[in-house]
């Protein structure tokens, strides 16, 4: 589908991800998006909103099927609806299906309901759309995605691998949320890669569910298990009279600080026992996990990659469409909930990240502690334009709040301290005026004629 408005702004978000089960309702970036959208209902611009894929989490619905999940999403968020019908009077709204939201092309229905709303429903895997001479391409992303892409693009119950993870994981996780000790579990949809749901689920259970008595006894035993490897070591030497000197020097100098001194004794006392037993242990265990992997390596049933490469499918495919439609200037996909901007043959690739929690993982400064999985909103708008340099592409940040002090522990914050992420959106970049190839060679044999 294209359109011929080439003067024309275009606003760009994607990956809402609204609503859901039970928890995963709650929608911590509402005020903002309302106040988005009041913005370009006011707007002097010729300006169109796009949002690419993802809009609604209908794969998050499990206990509805079908249109009944629209009318229980109008019902819940009635303000955002309304202000859809209100935006849309002044500039069009267009939507196109993701992956979560791929019953949209499903139904006839949803054009029609959504019309009501003022919003253009696209049941397409891509569109297009002019600025100034040239054009950009919108997709959601997840056809390049194999655990997410639909083979049967509008079929009603296509169900790739991704469809059964929200089903069965994310759905059930958004229904278990608030029975824990801090309602985190419906964050499972920030968790970007997969991989490393069960490093997260480590995390929150250690720092956020965990028995406090029990957590705060294993921190010095986990904060020093480096430090006691090498006790260990040491102690063992000095049990089998093969090196006696390290022991005795930490003994008299402990020695020399009373009782404190012989507390912090018997900690790494106990700290190297414990050690000395897991080492015994893990060194047979060691050599019998690396035979089961050489045995799993030659059958050729090692693990594969379960998740989708964040940019290197995204390239090849801007790559094709660049070569197939050359008046093409941006490649513009979200799915990945990454945003991003990287220059491909003078062209650009804009990823246009998401309005979910993401989760930043980082290491503890210290020890064999879990790593900290820090919170934080990147909520971004993409805005494209054509001016005299060319076609524009700058990302515009929604302004909210970190919530890293609500949901961080002191425990989480002190063990990663010097380590917060500070994400940042790229910076503005342009296109420039393709150069008329045939249009040179013209005037270059012209220049030859002439002389």
């Amino acid at each position: 589908m294209t359109d011929d408005a080439g003067d024309r702004v275009y606003y760009v978000i994607s990956d809402l991800h609204i609503g859901g089960d039970e928890q995963l309702g709650q929608v911590d970036f509402l005020d903002e998006l309302l106040d988005f959208l009041e913005r370009l209902e006011t707007t002097d611009e010729d300006a169109e909103l796009i949002i690419n894929g993802d809009a609604f989490g209908l794969w998050e619905f499990t206990e509805i099927e079908g249109l009944e999940k629209f009318d229980v999403l109008v019902e819940k968020y009635p303000a955002l609806f309304e202000q859809f019908h209100a935006t849309g009077e002044s500039i069009p709204i267009t939507l196109q299906p993701g992956n979560h939201d791929h019953e949209l092309a499903a139904y006839d229905e949803y054009v029609e309901r959504l019309a009501e709303y003022n919003v253009d429903l696209v049941r397409s895997e891509s569109i297009t759309r002019s600025v100034g001479d040239r054009t950009i391409w919108f997709e959601h992303g997840h056809q390049r995605d194999l655990n997410n892409r639909i083979e049967d693009f509008g079929n009603p119950h296509a169900t790739p691998m991704g469809y059964f993870y929200n089903t069965h994981v994310t759905s059930r996780a958004g229904q278990l949320s608030d029975r824990g000790r801090y309602n985190w579990l419906k964050d499972v949809q920030a968790v970007t890669p997969t991989e490393r749901m069960p490093r997260w689920l480590v995390s929150k259970y250690f720092y956020r569910e965990m028995n406090p008595f029990l957590r705060y006894a294993a921190v010095p035993f986990l904060l020093l298990f480096n430090a006691s490897v090498v006790l260990a070591m040491l102690a063992g030497l000095d049990l089998a009279g093969v090196w006696t000197m390290p022991v005795e020097t930490a003994d008299a100098f402990l020695d020399r600080f009373g009782l404190a001194g012989a507390a912090v004794h018997l900690l790494l006392t106990i700290n190297a026992v414990i050690v000395g037993l897991l080492l015994l242990v893990g060194i047979p265990v060691y050599f019998l996990l690396r035979d089961v992997r050489e045995t799993v390596d030659r059958f050729g049933i090692a693990e594969t990659d379960l998740t989708v490469d964040p940019e290197a499918p995204y390239e090849r495919a801007a790559r094709e469409v660049f070569a197939d439609h050359p008046d093409t200037a941006v490649f513009c996909y979200g799915h990945t909930h990454r945003p991003s901007m990287r220059e491909v043959e003078d062209r650009l690739v804009v990823n246009t990240g998401t309005w979910l929690k993401r989760l930043h993982r980082r290491d503890v400064v210290t020890g064999h502690l879990p790593p900290v999985f820090y919170p934080s909103y990147q909520l971004c708008v993409v805005r494209i334009e054509a001016n005299p340099e060319g076609v524009a592409v700058e990302f515009e940040e929604i302004e909210k709040s970190s919530p890293t002090a609500t949901e961080l522990t002191l425990t989480e914050r002190l063990l990663t301290l010097g380590r917060a992420p500070d994400p940042e959106l790229p910076d503005r970049a342009v296109v420039e005026e393709a150069v008329d190839e045939s249009a040179l060679e013209r005037s270059s044999e012209r220049s030859d004629a002439v002389s």
